[in-house]
This record gives C-alpha cells, structure tokens and sequence, in this order.
C-alpha cells in the first residue's frame, strides 16, 4: 500500500489512537475522529499485559507506559476471606514474554496521544455512518460535515456506529452482572506490584497499584442489567456487598470518592467471522467486544492495531491489506471472547457447593499449567 493513502478512524480510545501512532510511523496519513469536545484524564485502570506490551515495543511506547505506570509481579486469586487459591509470580513468564504494567487508562491514554500527534485527532467529530464508493470511503459526521479517505476504521468501542452500518444492528450479550471501578490513594494499603482478585459467592474484587501512589480497584456482582446506584451514592451498597470481604477491601471502598466510582453492566457480543467489507473494517471493541474476565480488551485492540497497520503497509491493495488483517486477527480475538465469558461465569458461581469444587480445583491447580495456559494468551506475533 503507498503512503500517499489516508486512513479514517472512528473512536479516539486505546485502540483507535494505537493504530494512528502505528500508521504515522509507517508514514501513512491517518485522521482520528473522536466525539469527545476535549480529552479529559477520565476513567480507571488497565493492566497492559505482556502481548499489549510487546505489541507497543514495536512502536517504541513500552518504556514510556513502564515509566508512567507499575510492573505487576505476582499475580493471586483469593477467596473472600483472603486465603489463596491460586498464584503465580510473574518473573516466571517475563523472560520469555515480556512485563506486565498497570497503569491509569488515562496516562495511557496521554503517552499514544502524543506519539500519535494532536493533529491527527479531530474532537467533537463522530462519525454517524459511511459511504463506501469505490475507490475511497466518506464518513458523515455528527457536526454536520464529511471527511473521505482510502479506508475507515471503526474503532469506536461497544456501540459502534461502524459496527451497525457494516454488520447490522444486534442487541449486546449482558453477562449476568454488573461492575464498580475506583482509584484511590494506596498509602501501603496495596504490596508494590502484587495483583489480587477474590472470590466471594456472586461477587469479586480485584485490586492493583497503577503507579503515582495510587490503586485501582474493580468489583463485580451478579445483578439484573439496567440497575442504578442510590442518588447518594454507590458506598453503602458497595460495603454491603463487599463489607465482609478481607481487608483492604473495606478500606479501598470507604477511602475512594463517589466521582472516582463508575459502574458499567458487563457486555459482550458473540463472536462473528468477518469484520470487514470493502472499504471499511473493525478495530477492539467494536470487531470483538469480550467480557473484562481476562484483562485482554484493551491489550486486543493494541494487538489489532498494530497488526492493521502492519497488513496496510505490506499489502499492495485494500481487500488483501484486510483479509491478512482478518487471517492474523479474527481467530485470536474470538477464542479470548469465548474464554472471558467462561471464566467470568465461573467466577460468579453463587452456588455453594459449585463453588467449593471450583475453589479446591484451584488450589490443585499446578503453576506449570497456570504458566502453559498464559503462554497461549500472553504471546504476541506480529503477523500479516
């Protein structure tokens, strides 16, 4: 593909800004379109995990998040009352596969922000739909004027405008329950890099230092979608739920501000085996949308996005650009939504019984088997 081509891209996340550093580094144009008026530090954490973090290697980024974020070095499941049920140290892995960081999206977020230019995002501009009209791609943005390229990348998250035009609209998969995510001042509370998620009937919390002092924390309960937290405020639920479970839980709870809580039902779609059509293609959530079970959305959509841009730089036309981008991508992206969802359903066993099966299969449960399962989903190739 000749770099005189102009990339579009909708949705300036994670995945979106990825392959606009990837694209600009290959010298090939890209202009990323991002509803949002101004790019404020929002949201909470994320675990760049070590397929994420070799795909950033290639763009030179992984010291940058190293440096803005913390190295997670053991890795544990507890029960509720903080007993281990499975654990692992990750300096087992890193030699072969690289580091694991935890970091705040929104530093994240601010590092592919200025590898990728500010003059390749354009804000207050979402994309409402497309035309695809050989040999270019125009998409109609929601301030009123269009914008035409080579290809268009739907980049934009769950509810992808991209998604619907392309594939048709089709309702979400709601998992069965519901999530929290804070940040707050650790103060010790949290062991430097030490990542723990326990496992309560129906319920879990998780929890890791994201580096600059501070911890971010995440806990999920069964519950039917559509719920609201009181007007008050989600604490006095949050410790009921979650009230009994080992310390610092409580404690992380209590110390972290009602604006620094979001809740968000878990979704997913279920996997599909094309993501693309003529012109335009789908990128993270809005091509495979998984449950948060493996900490592996945002680690898939640097994946894909570095691939995508790798596919358009070795391949001579569009249509061989994407189906290579689909032949590296599509089987990967799906078996990790399939196996996020089991394991989210496992871990939210409230069964008692089922639970002490799951618990003692846990504790049996071998680091070498731990370590060959983690190879599969921790290894990043750099194919297409």
């Amino acid at each position: 593909m000749s770099n005189d081509r102009h990339i579009l891209i909708a949705g300036g996340g994670i995945g979106g800004l990825t392959l606009a550093v990837a694209l600009r580094q290959a010298g090939i144009g890209a202009t990323v379109f991002e509803r949002a008026p101004q790019l404020r530090p929002v949201g909470a954490g994320i675990t760049v995990q070590m397929n994420a973090m070799t795909a950033l290697a290639t763009l030179g980024l992984d010291q940058a998040v190293l440096a803005a974020g913390e190295r997670a070095r053991h890795t544990a499941v507890l029960d509720a009352s903080g007993r281990t049920l499975s654990g692992l140290q990750m300096d087992a892995l890193e030699s072969e596969l690289g580091i694991t960081v935890c970091i705040h999206r929104a530093r994240l977020h601010q590092i592919l922000l200025e590898a990728a230019g500010d003059r390749a995002v354009r804000l207050g501009s979402e994309v409402q739909g497309f035309e695809d009209q050989e040999p270019r791609v125009t998409v109609r943005l929601t301030d009123g004027t269009t914008a035409t390229g080579d290809l268009l990348v739907g980049a934009d998250g769950l509810h992808s405008r991209v998604r619907a035009q392309l594939l048709g609209e089709a309702p979400l998969r709601y998992s069965g329950y519901t999530s929290w995510r804070g940040v707050c001042a650790n103060d010790g509370l949290i062991p430097s890099g030490r990542v723990t998620e326990s496992w309560g009937p129906g319920a879990r919390f998780g929890a890791l230092p994201i580096g600059g002092g501070e911890v971010y924390w995440f806990c999920t309960a069964n519950a039917p979608a559509g719920a609201r937290d009181p007007v008050e405020g989600p604490h006095a639920q949050l410790q009921a739920r979650f009230g009994g479970f080992h310390a610092p839980i409580p404690e992380l709870i209590r110390r972290t501000p009602r604006e620094r809580i979001l809740r968000t039902d878990i979704h997913d779609r279920p996997p599909v085996d094309s993501w693309s059509r003529g012109r335009v293609t789908l990128l993270g959530d809005a091509a495979h949308p998984m449950t948060p079970n493996l900490g592996q959305g945002g680690c898939q959509a640097i994946e894909d996005a570095v691939v995508l841009a790798r596919c358009l730089t070795r391949h001579p036309s569009i249509a061989t650009a994407l189906a290579a981008y689909e032949r590296a991508r599509i089987g990967r992206a799906n078996r990790i939504v399939k196996q996020a969802w089991s394991f989210g359903r496992l871990g939210q066993l409230e069964n008692r019984a089922g639970i002490r099966v799951r618990d003692a299969l846990l504790r049996m449960t071998p680091e070498s088997f731990q370590r060959r399962q983690l190879r599969q989903l921790l290894r990043f190739e750099l194919t297409g």
